[in-house]
Order: C-alpha cells, then structure tokens, then sequence
C-alpha cells in the first residue's frame, strides 16, 4: 500500500519556534515530527511513500533518502510553485505504482487503522474513502457530514459553537479519481471535494477518535514533544 504526504506548506504560523526547516521537518527528540508519521505508517505495511514536497524539500529527501532505513521506499515530488492541496496530489500522483493511494498532511499525527478506509472502499464500492474527528465545537472549522457511512456534507459553515465531526485529512483515493484534478494550483478540500459531492462521486467515511494532533502552531507542537516525553506514543 502506498501513501503520498503533503509536506510542501510553508509553516509561517510554526515559524516563530521552527524557521530553518519545513515544518513536517520540526524536531521531536532530534528526529523530524514527520519520521514518527511514517514509522505508524509503516507499522500497519504501508510500505510505500510519496513525499509531495516544496519549501526547503531537498532537506526531506536528504534525511529519508530511498526510505530503506525506515522500512518503506520513498518517492520525491517537487513543486516549483504552491500548488494547494488538490493541485500536490496530482503531481505526487505520477509516482503511483498502484491504482490508489492514502493522502495524509505531513505536519498532523492521526492514529487510524488505515485498512479501515481500504475495507470501505471496497466493500462499498467508493471514490474515495476519509476519515472525520469529533470535536466540541465545529464553528472553528467546516462541518462534514457522514449518513449510514456516506458523506453528505463538507466544510458546511456554522456561527453557532456545536460538537459535531469535521474533516480529519486522511484520505483513500483512486488514480481515476486523482485523475479528475485540473493541472495547477487547486484546493482538494474547497474545490474538489465539494465539487465531488455535487456530481454524484461516491464519497464516503468513518469517524475516528484515535489519538489526533497537528503541529501547525507552536502550542501543538510543544504538546507533541511532551506527549512523546511521556511515552504517550509509543512504536
């Protein structure tokens, strides 16, 4: 199974704590936030990885190198420009050697059961397979909305603080569907998705309370390497 990881953001809200380095690359105990993603990956035999990489990605491939070390292969693609989420995917995409892969953000941990999304996929005959979160208050992000393991709604906007599920940004794609990207800088969440959704793509989902953290701001990031020390995470 393979995997491609978005690593190729910026990071300017992690800067003020990490600025010599992509943020997936920010140190945890002297090894990158992005080596204990991988390590969980490659624990459920996901022995695959595509690394979609853009700021300072020759750091990346420098530390993983063909990814031997680390017991997966690794693939690099560069982006010579921003290219959002959406538009990543389909570059990373010339590197498949199957007919789908797992997307994942490079800067968040996720503990899922990823075979999880692969059982759905095709016991349901979908597009693409994701997994939501619960949390208190959905008013911070946009709605998604799964019936009967269906995904009926997405990045619906709410003013009234409520628990709810939102987007986990862990998905299971199709070659076909990934396919579908234009070429250029597109947003996977607010383009295409919802763009999906309209035209009928079967589209569907579990929610998922595993543990979950994404190192995009500095308090995150901080309480990743507490929970780290404290052997809350453990390989």
């Amino acid at each position: 199974m393979e995997a491609i990881l978005l690593a190729g953001g910026l990071g300017t809200r992690l800067r003020s704590v990490v600025s010599d380095r992509p943020k997936p690359m920010a140190l945890i105990q002297e090894k990158p936030f992005m080596e204990y993603v991988i390590r969980e990956l490659a624990k459920q035999g996901i022995d695959q990885i595509i690394f979609a990489v853009g700021y300072k990605g020759s750091m990346v491939e420098e530390y993983f190198g063909d990814g031997r070390g680390f017991g997966v292969a690794c693939a690099y693609a560069y982006e010579e420009t921003l290219l959002g989420t959406g538009g990543a995917i389909r570059n990373a995409a010339e590197h498949m050697v199957g007919e789908r892969a797992l997307v994942l953000n490079a800067d968040t941990f996720y503990r899922i059961d990823y075979h999880r999304l692969t059982r759905q996929m095709e016991e349901e005959d979908l597009d693409m397979a994701l997994v939501l979160r619960q949390v208190e208050d959905i008013s911070r992000y946009g709605q998604a909305v799964l019936r009967d393991g269906r995904l009926t709604g997405f990045n619906e906007k709410s003013s009234q603080p409520k628990p709810g599920t939102i987007n986990g940004g862990v998905y299971l794609m199709t070659r076909q569907l990934i396919g579908e990207i234009p070429e250029g800088k597109v947003s996977l969440e607010h383009d295409m998705i919802p763009q999906w959704l309209l035209g009928g793509k079967r589209l569907g989902g579990f929610v998922n309370d595993g543990y979950f953290i994404d190192i995009g701001i500095p308090e995150d990031y901080y309480r990743f390497m507490e929970d780290v020390e404290k052997g809350v995470l453990t390989w």
